[in-house]
């Protein structure tokens, strides 16, 4: 007979006091008697990392599945139980998201770009006018899509009319659509649109922010990586002046301040290697002066409810990880969880 967990201390967003068991997969908070006692600290509902293309160590390989094992149990080892693969290398195994060695996990299969445009060797690159189609039949599969509307400065941003198409029939077969974008007519476009989620955003206008939380359209600016590629090129003067990146990338920390002020759903993604490094965008969110509760909100209950699960409730998922302490007061806790709990299980 498989033991029962149980964990017990605050919940957050609120942190009120709870006490939990896993019921299989389903947390209750009616007594098992019998039950373990795992942890018990400040408790989050697992975190999410919304933006990482776990299975392939350099762009333009292929999936490996060995590189993708290793990669999904970094993430559960920070303590992230859910995943959002805006993008990945190829289509993933059947135990993707499911096995005790993987987060949960959504995925949009292969980016869908223009020709001539994104990593060589990843992706599929459709004619315009099957876009939408190719979009569509990915998001009956997965749930999800994703198509890189815009890449180097000058190149042709995919046109609105064939972008609103594509929302509209990704959203008739129930699915949603992520936009990569890192240039100011690719976030219009977007927003124009009414794509789902705009993933980086560098560039994007901030006068589009309340419109954006209007409609609903995520922000996952997965600011920490674009901060450490400013860095590097800032670092040669000369690579900084001629660089087209500077100007998105210097203003990316206010864009992203200025977006969960104006009540943008704003998402925690590291678009990154090494994997399970979930700690530095929340930190990175911070710095760039979002308050510790919305940025912990990005990367757990509000990551969490925009994915379609919820949080530490009777009935809900049982995913966690526990702290010692209130991460929102010391952050650095983020390094060390207690315990991280997925489907019931203790995996550390």
């Amino acid at each position: 007979m498989v033991a029962v967990l149980r964990i017990r201390g605050f919940a957050l967003p609120e942190g009120e006091p709870v006490d939990l068991y896993a019921d299989g997969d389903r947390w209750t908070s009616d007594p098992v008697a019998g039950a373990e006692l795992v942890a018990e600290g400040w408790i989050l509902p697992g975190l999410v990392d919304a933006h990482t293309h776990p299975g392939a160590e350099t762009p333009g390989q292929p999936l490996d599945v060995a590189v993708l094992r290793e990669d999904l149990r970094a993430h559960l080892d920070s303590g992230v139980t859910l995943i959002r693969a805006p993008g990945l290398a190829g289509d993933p195994p059947e135990w993707f998201g499911q096995a005790d060695e993987s987060p949960r996990a959504v995925h949009a299969g292969p980016w869908i770009a223009q020709h001539g445009q994104f990593m060589e060797g990843w992706g599929r690159r459709p004619e315009l006018t099957d876009l939408p189609a190719v979009a569509a039949e990915q998001a009956a599969r997965t749930g999800w899509a994703k198509v890189v509307i815009d890449w180097r400065p000058d190149d042709d941003v995919v046109p609105v009319g064939v972008l609103r198409e594509a929302v509209t029939r990704v959203h008739a077969v129930g699915g949603r659509l992520a936009v990569h974008s890192q240039h100011a007519a690719g976030g219009m476009a977007a927003v124009e649109a009414g794509v789902d989620s705009v993933e980086h955003g560098m560039g994007l206008n901030p006068d589009l922010l309340p419109r954006m939380a209007e409609q609903g359209i995520a922000l996952t600016p997965t600011l920490s990586v674009i901060t450490a590629s400013l860095a590097a090129i800032t670092a040669d003067p000369e690579r900084a002046r001629s660089s087209w990146y500077v100007p998105g990338a210097s203003a990316h920390a206010r864009l992203t301040a200025a977006a969960v002020e104006a009540g943008v759903t704003v998402l925690a993604g590291t678009d990154s290697r090494p994997h399970g490094g979930i700690a530095h965008e929340i930190r990175a969110l911070v710095a760039a002066g979002v308050s510790p509760h919305e940025a912990l909100a990005a990367a757990s209950w509000t990551a969490r409810s925009y994915l379609g699960l919820p949080g530490l409730v009777d009935g809900a998922p049982a995913d966690a990880v526990v702290f010692d302490v209130d991460p929102r007061t010391d952050l650095s806790q983020l390094d060390k969880p207690r315990a991280v709990i997925v489907r019931g299980k203790a995996i550390r």
